[in-house]
């Protein structure tokens, strides 16, 4: 399973960061067109099954792919 972030519609709110009990997003260096700072999945061995990231994202911006 892996977590994809669509940079082109990410607004920056960081809800999957604070919301992911497993870690799994790192705030870096990524800054989309639009001037936000899109985090990245960098814990990949801590991925869970939850998807707590997908349903609290207000924008859509992240999908899951198995």
């Amino acid at each position: 399973m892996f977590i994809h972030i669509d940079d082109k519609i990410y607004k920056g709110c960081k809800f999957c960061v604070h919301i992911c009990p497993h870690h799994v997003f790192k705030i870096k260096n990524k800054v989309n067109d639009e001037g936000f700072v899109v985090p990245e999945v960098d814990n990949e061995n801590e991925r869970t099954k939850c998807k707590l990231c997908k349903l609290i994202c207000p924008d859509l911006a992240i999908y899951i792919v198995k």
